[in-house]
């Protein structure tokens, strides 16, 4: 389960040379100390994102949707937070991927719900653990290996010299990494008890999709987590995870979701999406809420809301 795929394109091709540059970058951060590396990132996160207008835009814009009934003095200090948190996000990226496993094994982290996958197994069943796009969440996919297996499904990266790396980093830790587009080697995975984690929180071009409320916003949904669950009987667990204020690492199972496959797409992606705006309230400023989650509308005539 753990071999490495060979780009397509030769991985010394000048094509790649930006890739590597951006592998050796985060290699180097996954050498500085932890709380350094996430000080200088959470110093640097504003200005840079200050540079971007129009992420930032985005930033404001999904709070004022998801969040009407904060005032306008909160959203500018979740936003200013969250952008400490966009920088703070290339440090626990690079040490997800490229720290070492000594120095990663000294992070202090604790687990909640463990006993729900075990249940799970004990059954033969393979376990869904649905997350959320948080600025730590390959670091706390990493974690959690200390307590489980666990396989990932992720979207390919465009650059091979980058997807190489990155992969072959995840690989150091994870039982298996799943492309999207690999189904078929998930569901046996799966229905072999595995766990699998994957985030269905943004928009996907493919697979099949729906439009489910997402803070009470028609977005449109991958239904990935009830295909799954019903071709495999695998249960879905939700993963909550939080970087405190000590720099611990929080990490949280939730209940499975009961009476879960059901016949209808659509009733469980709302049940999904449920489960994860829970999950970000719990943090709101570590989630990625530079995603423009809103941006395809149900009516093709319908304004962007980010326009």
């Amino acid at each position: 389960m753990r071999q490495v795929k060979t780009a397509t394109r030769p991985l010394w091709h000048p094509y790649c040379w930006p890739g590597w540059i951006a592998v050796a970058l985060l290699w180097l951060i996954a050498r500085i100390p932890h709380r350094v590396a996430l000080a200088l990132g959470a110093l640097l996160g504003p200005p840079v994102l200050a540079l971007l207008p129009r992420r930032r835009h985005v930033l404001l814009r999904n709070l004022e949707l998801c969040f009407p009934d904060w005032t306008e003095m909160e959203r500018q200090r979740v936003a200013h937070a969250n952008a400490r948190e966009s920088g703070r996000m290339l440090a626990a990226f690079a040490w997800g991927w490229f720290g070492s496993h000594r120095r990663v094994a000294k992070l202090p982290a604790t687990i909640e719900g463990l006993e729900h996958i075990e249940a799970a197994h004990a059954t033969g069943r393979g376990v869904l653990l649905v997350g959320g796009h948080f600025s730590h969440l390959e670091l706390a996919g990493r974690l959690f290996c200390r307590y489980a297996p666990l396989a990932g499904m992720y979207r390919e990266h465009h650059d091979p010299a980058f997807e190489w790396a990155v992969k072959r980093g995840r690989l150091r830790y994870a039982d298996a990494m799943f492309r999207r587009d690999e189904l078929r080697a998930a569901i046996r995975y799966l229905k072999s008890g595995g766990t699998i984690w994957y985030a269905p929180d943004q928009e996907y071009r493919r697979g099949e999709r729906v439009f489910a409320p997402f803070f009470g916003i028609p977005a449109a949904t991958i239904t990935a987590t009830h295909q799954l669950a019903r071709l495999t009987g695998s249960v879905v667990v939700g993963f909550e995870h939080r970087r405190e204020a000590d720099g611990s690492y929080r990490l949280k199972l939730h209940p499975p979701l009961d009476d879960f496959p059901t016949v209808d797409a659509l009733v469980d992606t709302t049940r999904v999406n449920r489960m994860l705006e829970g999950i970000i309230r719990a943090a709101p400023e570590q989630y990625l809420w530079l995603h423009a989650r809103f941006k395809t509308r149900p009516d093709p005539q319908e304004a962007s809301p980010y326009a």
